[in-house]
């Protein structure tokens, strides 16, 4: 459909459309399924293949499930922006813990058509509580949802369906990456187990398995703050960069600071592995990004340098398999800032094949991660237009008068 006529094509379909407003609370449309909801220590989890969802996304994967279907789940605390709410679709079995409410349209609502409009709800106004805001069970039930020809089942869903045609054809390809990126997460977690490993071509006794503190020495960073950044000097990283700015590895750095004030500070050299150890939520604590420049770099507190003897993007891949987000939660410990200190970093086991086999499993992860998170490929570019085009066309169509 071309830009023009998918204009003519929404003013016709907008054109005296008919809408009455109900809310997430009208058990005639909505089934809230969040008594099925159990939350699960991560030491307790049994690993599968079945996601386990969080507030913003899936943070592990279990043997079990608390639903099987197609559900919307809107974070009930913990969202990462209360702006842009976080809305997850959900297909299939699947375990919800209890930051996520667990609803779905029945009958004359259309299950996507109340995904995508709950996309542009000003969640802000149904929020309680301070730093990490809630939203309640009772006042999710408030919240306003539009039903067109509500009088006419098969009209307002063969509209609702029109709708959700439109939207869906911006959302094909960001699902396309998001299929490549969880196949990219398979292999990763695959190519990288201690199990597969230990099961593989290479003799048992060829896999060491040791804790990353035998391997070699985490060193804290300094006191190195935003204000100290100049335009140019020795490069540095800042923590918060690790899980903003950079990806599994980089040669480059984003910031510096002055050859002076570089002497009192501690570097990382190259092969090292810049870890940062604060963040504000459980995901982005311990990101980790290996230092491949040839100039020795200065790094920020809140964040440690890891000097060891293993390839360096080999355990930088490792840090974000799921293996070694299952032994770092044990060491988390905060509330509002949460933290891993390097005594504990020490503790975690990694697997360790010759080095020829480290090389090979780079080799193949990097194809994937090129694919996947390359912003100098072509489909993430296309991905941030659909994007733009989805955002245009979502609030065109699905903001109506109330």
């Amino acid at each position: 459909m071309k830009i023009m006529s998918r204009e003519k094509y929404i003013d016709k379909l907008l054109q005296n459309l008919k809408i009455e407003w109900t809310t997430l609370g009208n058990a005639n449309y909505i089934e809230l399924a969040d008594k099925k909801r159990k939350a699960v220590k991560s030491s307790n989890r049994i690993e599968g293949n079945i996601p386990y969802y969080g507030a913003n996304n899936i943070q592990d994967y279990v043997d079990d499930y608390t639903h099987d279907g197609t559900y919307v789940l809107v974070a009930e605390d913990g969202t990462t922006s209360v702006e842009r709410y976080s809305i997850q679709w959900a297909t299939g079995k699947f375990w919800a813990n209890n930051h996520v409410h667990v609803l779905r349209a029945i009958d004359g609502l259309d299950n996507r058509f109340l995904f995508h409009y709950l996309h542009i709800v000003n969640f802000v106004p149904f929020l309680t509580g301070g730093g990490r805001a809630k939203l309640t069970k009772a006042k999710l039930l408030e919240i306003p949802i539009p039903i067109p020809y509500p009088d006419d089942i098969e009209k307002s869903l063969a509209i609702q369906r029109r709708i959700v045609d439109i939207l869906d054809k911006f959302t094909e390809l960001e699902a396309e990456l998001e299929g490549r990126k969880r196949q990219y997460e398979y292999y990763r977690n695959k190519l990288l187990s201690i199990d597969v490993l230990s099961k593989g071509k290479l003799k048992t006794d060829k896999i060491r398995i040791m804790t990353l503190g035998e391997l070699g020495t985490f060193t804290r960073g300094s006191g190195l703050q935003k204000k100290d950044f100049t335009p140019t000097g020795v490069g540095c990283i800042h923590y918060g960069q690790i899980y903003t700015h950079y990806g599994t590895w980089t040669d480059i750095t984003k910031t510096c600071v002055s050859k002076e004030f570089a002497r009192k500070l501690r570097k990382a050299k190259y092969g090292n592995l810049i870890i940062a150890t604060t963040s504000e939520n459980d995901e982005d604590v311990c990101k980790a990004v290996a230092w491949l420049g040839k100039e020795d770099i200065a790094i920020s507190s809140d964040a440690c340098f890891y000097a060891h003897t293993i390839d360096p993007k080999y355990v930088a891949y490792y840090f974000q398999t799921r293996q070694f987000q299952k032994q770092k939660r044990k060491f988390i410990t905060g509330t509002k800032v949460r933290r891993v200190n390097t005594n504990d970093l020490a503790k975690i086991q990694i697997p360790i094949p010759p080095l020829s086999e480290q090389q090979r499993i780079v080799s193949i992860l990097d194809k994937f991660d090129t694919l996947t998170t390359s912003i100098s490929e072509g489909l993430p570019k296309e991905i941030e237009l659909r994007r733009k085009q989805y955002e245009y066309y979502r609030d065109r169509l699905l903001s109506f008068k109330h």
